[in-house]
């Protein structure tokens, strides 16, 4: 991934998006060459010369102020994740050309604390992942709902392959194209906090090259944050579920992210969730039933 690039073409994407009326400039009528507004345009609105920001839009970022990226998400009306990915974007532009001030690898695995913790919460599933939608824990509900994704044997198990390259998606998410677009900006925003991260810039080439519709939205260069929401699904052994999520981040760099998944008390999602509680409970012993057998008849046990 080109930093400088990356920063460009969002840059682009955005001003494109933006409409004379919207940023509340005069239009004169003419022919506009170019889609949203023109690179002046979002100049006079930041508060700065059309060449430094000629100069931004090219990539480079040298010496970008916070008072520069804040005139520039004004003019372009950046929503908090937009913003914050822009100051991502620039500053990794400017590590560019500074190899040494890369930062560390991200960790990206759990203490045994929050094991416990996750393992207690036996009511509402939990689900752990990385920036790159890695599935790093989940407790026993958690695996259970999302069952379809865990089948996976490509380890680690990857929201994202998922979602673009098996099948079983479409019908798991019952809206499915907007969980596409989500995720495509879920991975946008983490391209742009961790650029040299081999194993993002693999999957992102992998799901690039494998689907067409990744492709294109990868283009838009749409970023989200992912705190709070409904998720909507068909599950295999319960049927519809609309879940409420909520996105906590374990660690001050976003490296982890739990999710913790509810349903309103009362309602048909509320009894499905706990018919899959059951579900999973009942399989487990089962299985753990069947390895406490097979170890019995080990000979010498």
């Amino acid at each position: 991934m080109d930093n400088q690039d990356d920063l460009s073409q969002f840059l682009v994407s955005r001003r494109a998006k933006l409409t004379l009326q919207q940023a509340g400039l005069p239009d004169f009528g003419g022919r506009r060459r170019v889609p949203g507004l023109r690179r002046e345009e979002v100049a006079l609105l930041a508060g700065m010369s059309s060449e430094y920001y000629k100069r931004l839009e090219r990539g480079n970022a040298k010496g970008a102020s916070e008072a520069v990226i804040d005139g520039i998400s004004r003019a372009l009306q950046l929503d908090e994740a937009e913003h914050a990915h822009l100051y991502e974007l620039i500053r990794a532009a400017n590590a560019g050309a500074h190899p040494h001030r890369r930062r560390p690898a991200r960790k990206t695995q759990i203490n045994p604390t929050l094991h416990q913790t996750l393992d207690a919460m036996s009511t509402v599933p939990v689900f752990v992942q990385n920036g790159r939608l890695d599935a790093v824990a989940a407790n026993r509900l958690g695996r259970a709902l999302f069952s379809e994704m865990f089948e996976d044997s490509r380890q680690p198990v990857n929201a994202a392959r998922f979602v673009f390259l098996n099948a079983r998606a479409q019908t798991f998410y019952r809206d499915w194209e907007s969980t596409a677009r989500q995720v495509v900006a879920l991975l946008r925003v983490e391209a742009g906090r961790s650029p040299y991260d081999r194993q993002l810039s693999d999957l992102v080439g992998e799901l690039s090259t494998r689907s067409d519709l990744f492709r294109k939205l990868w283009g838009a260069h749409d970023v989200r944050d992912h705190r709070t929401g409904i998720k909507s699904v068909h599950h295999p052994i319960v049927g519809d579920l609309d879940l409420n999520y909520l996105g906590l981040d374990l660690a001050s760099d976003h490296s982890l992210q739990m999710l913790v998944f509810s349903a309103e008390p009362g309602s048909a999602s509320h009894d499905g969730l706990q018919l899959l509680a059951n579900w999973a409970a009942a399989n487990s012993k089962e299985v753990k039933s069947n390895d406490e057998a097979a170890t019995n008849h080990i000979p010498g046990n």
